[in-house]
């Protein structure tokens, strides 16, 4: 070998390792998200857009962060308060970038500009609970804790219509209990809702709703439970956040996966996270590539103590 060719290559292979350490280091991620560093924030709702956008609201403060997945520390993106937005639970982003949150006792639906400008505000009646919610092309659809009602908004364009009860707790199969986590199908057509019940294990449901004739029924769940805080749809998996008895007298929360058939009636789970304790209270969950990220709200902590975060779920992907 010449030393113009052994140069050659040693300068390629030199390119090359140092091309493969950028890779490498443009591929890590934190394991760990910094929501705030202040007292009382207790975290809730997260989103995180397909450019790594992260969203999370707070339960006890109506603010939101905004942060990126490739950073370990997120910001405050929409004041405490702002708007009458004084709690904030589920939180998601339409293919347009707008933001989409649940304001939990408030009764209020809010919209926002990637930017942060109110776009629409609407209110349900009073004693409403919005909780979690998600979106299709041409409404939003909200659960109702404290009434069982799933409200509907229609979208278009930037218009958001009136809150109008698109089904009751009349209209459900079973009188629920605890209405929380909410995914759509990708064609809008269908979304699973999830009970969590009355809090005594086996009261927790999971309905299967068309959203265009407006009925219910109930998913043959299988094998666990998902009456889930958080649910996420990815293909034919179902992932929700949920809780059991730890033996103790206490309670622990993790992450149900499950292989749902075509029709969406039949719910097979077929694994779960290690689990996470009840300081710990995580609530709902997102996903990055091939990660499963879970809010740590720490809302049945005794003393919750700051940091608030965001990690990863442990033992699934």
């Amino acid at each position: 070998m010449s030393n113009l060719v052994a140069a050659v290559t040693a300068a390629l292979s030199l390119l090359t390792v140092t091309i493969g350490h950028s890779v490498d280091a443009l591929d890590r991620h934190p394991d760990t998200y910094v929501v705030s560093r202040e007292e009382g924030v207790l975290p809730e709702g997260i989103t995180v857009t397909a450019e790594g956008v992260m969203y999370v609201t707070s339960a006890a403060t109506g603010a939101v962060y905004r942060g990126h997945v490739r950073r370990p520390e997120l910001r405050p993106f929409l004041a405490a308060g702002s708007d009458g937005r004084t709690s904030a639970a589920g939180i998601h982003t339409d293919r347009r970038g707008r933001l989409y949150i649940a304001g939990w006792d408030t009764g209020t639906l809010f919209m926002y500009t990637p930017d942060g400008v109110l776009l629409a505000r609407r209110v349900a009646p009073a004693g409403a609970a919005l909780n979690d919610l998600t979106v299709t092309d041409d409404a939003v659809y909200v659960t109702d804790s404290a009434t069982g009602t799933v409200w509907r908004a229609a979208v278009d364009g930037t218009r958001v219509g009136n809150l109008t009860p698109w089904l009751t707790a009349r209209d459900l199969p079973t009188t629920p209990g605890f209405l929380n986590g909410i995914v759509a199908t990708p064609d809008g057509r269908l979304a699973l809702v999830a009970d969590q019940g009355t809090g005594d294990p086996g009261t927790e449901r999971l309905y299967r709703v068309d959203l265009r004739r407006r009925t219910a029924t109930v998913v043959d769940v299988r094998g666990g439970q998902l009456g889930a805080d958080g649910l996420l749809l990815h293909g034919d998996r179902l992932y929700g956040v949920v809780n059991f008895p730890d033996g103790q007298g206490g309670w622990r929360f993790a992450v149900n996966v499950a292989v749902l058939d075509a029709g969406r009636r039949l719910a097979r789970v077929v694994g779960q996270s290690r689990p996470a304790p009840l300081a710990q209270s995580p609530t709902t969950l997102a996903r990055h590539g091939g990660r499963l990220l879970w809010v740590n709200s720490q809302l049945n902590a005794a003393v919750p103590t700051p940091p608030f975060t965001v990690t990863e779920v442990p033992g699934l992907c």
